[in-house]
């Protein structure tokens, strides 16, 4: 028995892919090894082709389900054999655990015989050609302070929506729909090309129905008879708390409305963190650089810090040197999930006084000589290294 392939590769795509690219690179593998492709080829590569069919589907029925996809990156194809916790090799056989041709109908439509009603390998049953609309995508802009309270913002876009006037069926008011002449209600056609092999056949999805099968015996006036208009959509949506640049929203059924009678798609809201002017984000921890003056880090003092929620006082301990870095517990980012927050972590910059006039470099240097090494306990450390490195 052939070793089973990486399911990430049957789709060709890298483990952290999102639900989107996933579910683009099952329609694209599908389709491809989809039965229609090779109702005139041989045995073997009809047998080829149910094969790879099979292997596409079943690797989307794992790595569609977010529990199934956490079970499969941890213990791999050993998560699904039987006596695992797993389907129990409900995968054995084609179409197995009857997920295949229930995954594949709601994507490509259903009825018929086969899968996903296309007929199966040699099949001619009528086509219902049934797809959901195209997934839009919509970026929001907001900031860190936005991000980390949580905030509710109004978006508009234009979509193709379903026209109102013939409820997307593209018949005019009181009109019905009828057989499509073009292809027999089958929604495809068949397309034959001369190849120096022969006439090879093949299946077109059928440009006077677009797969439908039917056609309005009166256009509706509103849309044409496509069912689809163009429209503005202004919607409220709530962005919570927590949230990180390039995170996205998905909006079910806000997206685009199917041509062929499916559900709409989705709209998926990205959303992007401005950058800050005084914090840095890391996580559920923001970060900040408060510059000290000489004598505050050398007497210890209090300096005023910002955090997100307004200004507050932090002590510093005489002695401080620069580079040093304080926590300020419950000042960061709420868990996007979850009641817990981060902290603020604040690093302080001692600064060194510039522009001192005779007077002031006078008492500086009067304060330095009264100075012994114990005061630079950093400074005599190094010196003696150096000392026993070149020695």
């Amino acid at each position: 028995m052939a070793e089973k392939r990486d399911y990430y590769e049957v789709l060709g795509i890298s483990k952290g892919a999102s639900e989107d690219e996933i579910k683009k690179a099952y329609r694209k593998a599908a389709m491809k090894y989809h039965p229609d492709k090779f109702s005139n080829a041989s045995e073997k590569e009809k047998k080829e082709a149910e094969e790879k069919f099979k292997e596409v589907n079943e690797a989307y029925q794992v790595l569609s389900d977010s529990q199934k996809r956490a079970q499969y990156d941890q213990f791999g194809h050993a998560a699904f054999e039987q006596g695992a916790g797993g389907f129990g090799g409900g995968f054995n056989g084609f179409g197995g655990a009857g997920g295949f041709e229930d995954i594949f109908s709601s994507f490509f439509g259903g009825g018929g015989s086969g899968f996903g009603g296309f007929g199966g390998f040699g099949g001619s049953s009528r086509r219902s050609y049934v797809e959901p609309g195209r997934d839009l995508r919509y970026q929001v802009e907001i900031t860190l302070e936005e991000a980390a309270t949580g905030v509710e913002k109004t978006i508009k876009y234009k979509r193709n929506g379903k026209c109102g006037s013939c409820n997307g069926t593209g018949a005019e008011s009181g009109s019905s729909m009828k057989t499509c002449p073009k292809c027999k209600g089958k929604g495809y056609i068949e397309v034959t090309q001369r190849t120096i092999l022969g006439n090879m056949v093949s299946h077109a999805e059928c440009d006077e129905c677009h797969g439908k099968g039917q056609i309005p015996e009166k256009k509706c006036k509103t849309c044409g008879g496509t069912g689809i208009v163009k429209e503005t959509v202004e919607k409220k949506i709530k962005i919570p708390a927590g949230i990180e640049d390039g995170q996205k929203l998905r909006l079910d059924g806000m997206g685009e409305a199917s041509e062929t009678g499916g559900p709409n798609g989705d709209l998926y809201v990205v959303i992007r963190v401005k950058d800050h002017a005084i914090f840095e984000r890391r996580g559920m921890d923001i970060y900040c650089e408060v510059p000290i003056k000489f004598t505050t880090a050398a007497l210890g003092g209090e300096v005023e810090v910002p955090t997100l929620k307004g200004k507050k006082n932090m002590k510093i301990p005489a002695g401080t040197q620069t580079g040093k870095m304080f926590r300020m517990r419950g000042e960061g980012i709420q868990a996007l999930r979850g009641s817990m927050v981060g902290d603020e972590i604040v690093q302080v910059v001692v600064e060194t006084p510039i522009d001192l006039n005779e007077k002031q470099q006078e008492l500086l240097r009067a304060f330095e000589d009264s100075l012994k090494e114990k005061n630079y306990k950093k400074h005599k450390t190094f010196l003696d290294k150096v000392k026993a490195f070149f020695k």
